[in-house]
């Protein structure tokens, strides 16, 4: 027995690709402002303050970018 299988692609039209783009884009910016944020404001404790939350000065930059893009 054959079996046959058909895909249809679904029409995108320039528009719906064009606001998909900004949608990215915007998201990417709102993460980045996550991240940026995150940075500032721990790198403004002081070390003691940065202890007490079991945070080294060294991780600063990768809780940030767990922060932001969750990895």
């Amino acid at each position: 027995m054959a079996y046959v299988n058909t895909t249809r692609l679904a029409q995108v039209g320039l528009a719906e690709r064009i606001a998909a783009v900004i949608a990215d884009v915007r998201t990417a910016m709102a993460r980045r402002a996550i991240y940026r944020q995150t940075v500032r404001e721990l790198k403004a404790l002081n070390n003691r303050e940065l202890a007490d939350l079991g945070i080294h000065r060294s991780m600063i930059t990768r809780m940030a970018l767990e922060a932001a893009y969750g990895k």
